[in-house]
C-alpha cells in the first residue's frame, strides 16, 4: 500500500502542503490547468528553515518585467512586511499586522498560506522574493463563485470533485462561525485567486501521487491571539477550529504563540487525511517538506511528507483498512411493517452501507422500533434526510461514531461438484493484512444449486467455501 504521512507540529497551510507534496515527488507540471485557469504562476523553489532545505511553492502574477533579488528571504508582498529570516520568534507581536497567516478562511480574513505563506517565484528559481505576488488578487468570491469556477477549469473528474469538497468543507465551517447558511458563505481572501490555486493545486498534487492511503499526526494549532476585521481572537482561529470539528485527525495547541496552522490548510487535510497517534510503520522512498513564510528561530517552520510503502492494515496495526462513516440513528412508534421492510432498498439507494432495525419499548410503553443506519462520511446528510422522509421522523441522531475498521473484501467464483455435474457458486472472501480470515457462500447462489441437485443448502456452502481453500477457482 503506498501510503503518504504528514507530520504537522508546526501546522500547515495551502502553500506549505503544496510544497511538501513536491517535495515528496509530485511533478509540478501538473499545476498547470490552474496557471492556465487563473492566469497565475507557480513559483517552486528551495528555501533553508533551521537548517533544512525545504520546498517553496508561491503563486504570483506573471510580469516579464519584473527584476526579482536572488535570496532566501521572500517578503509577503506588502512595503512593511519584514523579511523572513530576520526571524521573528513566531509571537504574536506579528499579528496585528502582518501575522502569520496570508491563507485564512475566517471570512474577511482567509487566505491559503501559513505563517510563513507568500506567493511569488519562477519555476526553478530557489528565490521567492516577488512584487507580482498574487495574494489576494482577483475578486472575493462568494462559496457558489469558487463551485463556478473550480468546474470551469480543465480538471480530471476526481479532481474537481476533490477541490470542491475542500471548498465545502471552508464554507461549512464558515457558515457555523457567522450562524449563516453555507451556499451563501462569502469568502473573501480565500475566494481570492491566490487561495483558489492553492487549494485546486493541491488537489492536482495529490492526484499526482495518487497514494492509497493519506495520514497526519496530530496537527499543531499555535497560540496566543490573532487579529484579523472582526477582532481579535484566540489562535486557532474560529474557522480553524470548526474545519477541525469536521477532521478525523486531532488538533493540538502550541508549541509557539503564533497562528499555525490555517483553515485552507486544515480543510484540505481534513478531505484528503486519517488522523493518527503517531507515523505508522513504512518504508520510506521520498520525503517532502514544505515551507512556511516566517522563520521560527530554532523550529524549522516546515510541514513534512513522507511517502512509502506500508502493509495494509499498517497505519492501525489491526490489519483492517479504516472508513469514515457516520452512524445514524432515530426511534419510531408508528411506522408501519411495510415501511420498516422497505428500509433496507430505499435507504441503500441514498447511500447506506448497513441498516438495522431493533424492536424497543417507545414513550408512554409504546413499541417501537430503532433505525440505526451506516453510511459513509460523505453520504450522511443525503441519508439522514432520505430517512426522516420515508418514516416521518422529526430528528435523525448522528452517534460519535466517526469510522469503522473494515476487510479487504472480493467476491470470487468457485465450482461445486454435486449431482453429476459442476455448479458455480460465489464465496465472499475477506482479508486483513493480505490474509484470508473468512470465507463465505452466497447464499443464494447456494440455494439455487441446493434446489437443482436436492441437497440441504448448508451442504453446498461447506463445498463452495471447501472448494475456494483447496484452489478449485
Amino acid at each position: 500500500m503506498e501510503l503518504l504521512a504528514f507530520d504537522g507540529r508546526t501546522g500547515a497551510a495551502g502553500d506549505m502542503i503544496l510544497g511538501a507534496l513536491v517535495g515528496a515527488g509530485a511533478d509540478p507540471a501538473a499545476l498547470a490547468p490552474v496557471e492556465d485557469a487563473l492566469g497565475v504562476e507557480y513559483g517552486v523553489g528551495t528555501v533553508d528553515r533551521a537548517g533544512i532545505g525545504a520546498t517553496r511553492v508561491a503563486v504570483r502574477i506573471p510580469d516579464d518585467g519584473d527584476d526579482a533579488p536572488d535570496g532566501d528571504h521572500a517578503h509577503d508582498g506588502r512595503d512593511d512586511a519584514p523579511d523572513e529570516d530576520h526571524a521573528h520568534d513566531g509571537r504574536d507581536d506579528a499579528h496585528a499586522t502582518d501575522h502569520a497567516h496570508d491563507d485564512h478562511d475566517h471570512d474577511d480574513h482567509a487566505h491559503d498560506d501559513h505563517d510563513d505563506h507568500d506567493h511569488h517565484g519562477h519555476h526553478g528559481h530557489d528565490h521567492d522574493h516577488d512584487t507580482d505576488h498574487a495574494e489576494g488578487a482577483g475578486p472575493d468570491r462568494a462559496y457558489p463563485e469558487v463551485v463556478e469556477l473550480v468546474e470551469s477549469m480543465d480538471l480530471p473528474g476526481p479532481v474537481a470533485e476533490d477541490a470542491l469538497s475542500v471548498f465545502g468543507i471552508l464554507a461549512e465551517a464558515e457558515a457555523a462561525v457567522h450562524d449563516a447558511d453555507p451556499g451563501t458563505t462569502r469568502f473573501h481572501e480565500v475566494g481570492a485567486d491566490d487561495a483558489v490555486a492553492d487549494v485546486v493545486g493541491a488537489a492536482l498534487l495529490f492526484d499526482d501521487l495518487d497514494p492509497d492511503r493519506v495520514v497526519t499526526a496530530p496537527l499543531s494549532a499555535g497560540g496566543g491571539e490573532v487579529t484579523f476585521s472582526h477582532g481579535t481572537y484566540p489562535v486557532p482561529a474560529p474557522a480553524t477550529v470548526e474545519v477541525a470539528a469536521r477532521a478525523d485527525w486531532e488538533l493540538r495547541g502550541g508549541p509557539v504563540d503564533a497562528e499555525l496552522l490555517t483553515p485552507t490548510g486544515a480543510a484540505i487535510l481534513a478531505h484528503y487525511a486519517e488522523g493518527v497517534e503517531s507515523l505508522p510503520a513504512l518504508r520510506v522512498e521520498e520525503t517532502g517538506y514544505g515551507a512556511g513564510r516566517r522563520d521560527l528561530g530554532s523550529r524549522p517552520n516546515v510541514l513534512r511528507a513522507i511517502r512509502g510503502r506500508a502493509r495494509t492494515g499498517a497505519v492501525d496495526g489491526g490489519g483492517l483498512d479504516r472508513e469514515g462513516i457516520a452512524v445514524l440513528e432515530t426511534n419510531l412508534d408508528d411506522a408501519a411493517p411495510e415501511l420498516l421492510g422497505g428500509l433496507q432498498s430505499t435507504l441503500a439507494e441514498a447511500g447506506a452501507l448497513d441498516v438495522s432495525v431493533v424492536p424497543l419499548t417507545a414513550k408512554k410503553s409504546r413499541p417501537g422500533h430503532l433505525v440505526k443506519v451506516i453510511a459513509r462520511s460523505e453520504d450522511a446528510e443525503r441519508v439522514a434526510r432520505r430517512l426522516a422522509e420515508e418514516t416521518g421522523t422529526l430528528g435523525v441522531r448522528a452517534t460519535g461514531a466517526t469510522h469503522r475498521f473494515v476487510a479487504d473484501r472480493r467476491v470470487e467464483t468457485v465450482t461445486v461438484e454435486a449431482g453429476g455435474e459442476t455448479h458455480e457458486v460465489d464465496v465472499k472472501v475477506g482479508s486483513a493484512g493480505g490474509e484470508v480470515y473468512d470465507v463465505s457462500a452466497e447464499y443464494d447462489d447456494a440455494a439455487a444449486v441446493a434446489s437443482d441437485v436436492d441437497l440441504p443448502i448448508r451442504e453446498v456452502v461447506r463445498r463452495a467455501e471447501t472448494a475456494f481453500r483447496e484452489g478449485d477457482r
